[in-house]
């Protein structure tokens, strides 16, 4: 399952239009208590007989304590429902090519262990301030990270939904998306006012308060979990035609939890609705020629 089309641009990953609900979980910086409640919270809600799928949105290791433990349960999620994609996060990236020991990130590792690296290191096991013997006790002992990282997508799609660590280009195609771009944007695709070529969930920027924000384009889910203890889930039901947001505090329960809203002079892609508290009507309509 590559990524790439080319040196410059990357090839957008189909989840099947037969999957019917979607879960994608922001970034976890690992902080496996609360993956773990969120992943609790989308076996009950699978159903047994819909087809589902998950959607990590990158950044799984890094700055908390427990990476290994995150990094196992990602892969066996994604072993369990084999629609599930790992969108590939700039922290997952440095991980990947640390221990692929690419030498045009040897200048960067020092970068790296000052931003999370060294907590992900120590909790395989391996000694930081040893980094030849920390690689190569990883990749003995802990064949599943390599492996999970070179299976990592940049850019997913489903039903008009983009799916995306940090963002996307506006003034580019999905097709003609880069991988810096997909590993590190901000403020062109944030700033960005106007329809995009499908609705777009991303990590990457922490959202203040700590919920999901929502504009006219995008659905933003990363709260920053390792520094405000709360992870954010959204959950999308293609076969009602529904979306609801969800969010485990300090490992605590999944709870929902209504965004924040963006008014910025464009209709948004649902609507709240009157009957169910917490549930969003989806305007599939609007993105049926985004995607």
């Amino acid at each position: 399952m590559s990524a790439r089309v080319s040196a410059d641009f990357v090839r957008p990953h189909a989840i099947p239009d037969e999957v019917e609900h979607v879960f994608a979980i922001g970034d976890v910086h690992g902080r496996v208590d609360e993956l773990a409640a969120l992943l609790t919270r989308f076996e009950q809600s699978t159903g047994a007989t819909r087809r589902s799928a998950l959607v990590f949105l990158g950044d799984v290791v890094d700055r908390g304590p427990s990476s290994r433990e995150v990094v196992a349960l990602v892969d066996q999620a994604l072993s369990r429902w084999p629609d599930s994609v790992f969108c590939l996060g700039n922290h997952d990236d440095w991980f990947h090519r640390f221990l692929l020991a690419d030498l045009d990130f040897e200048e960067e590792v020092d970068l790296w262990l000052m931003q999370g690296g060294e907590e992900t290191l120590r909790s395989f096991g391996a000694d930081p301030l040893r980094p030849r013997e920390a690689r190569e006790s990883v990749l003995r002992e802990h064949p599943v990270c390599i492996d999970l990282l070179g299976r990592a997508v940049l850019l997913a799609t489903w039903k008009g939904f983009v799916f995306v660590h940090a963002g996307i280009d506006p003034a580019a195609s999905l097709e003609r998306q880069t991988r810096r771009t997909c590993l590190w944007t901000r403020a062109p695709f944030l700033g960005h006012r106007a329809p995009l070529p499908g609705l777009v969930v991303h990590g990457h920027t922490p959202q203040v308060p700590a919920r999901p924000h929502v504009t006219e384009n995008r659905i933003s889910l990363d709260t920053g979990a390792f520094f405000s203890g709360t992870l954010t889930a959204l959950e999308i039901d293609g076969a009602r035609s529904e979306i609801r947001f969800w969010q485990s505090r300090h490992g605590g329960k999944a709870q929902r939890v209504d965004p924040v809203v963006l008014e910025r002079g464009y209709d948004l892609p649902f609507r709240p609705d009157a009957l169910q508290p917490g549930v969003f009507t989806l305007a599939f309509q609007s993105l049926s020629d985004k995607g």
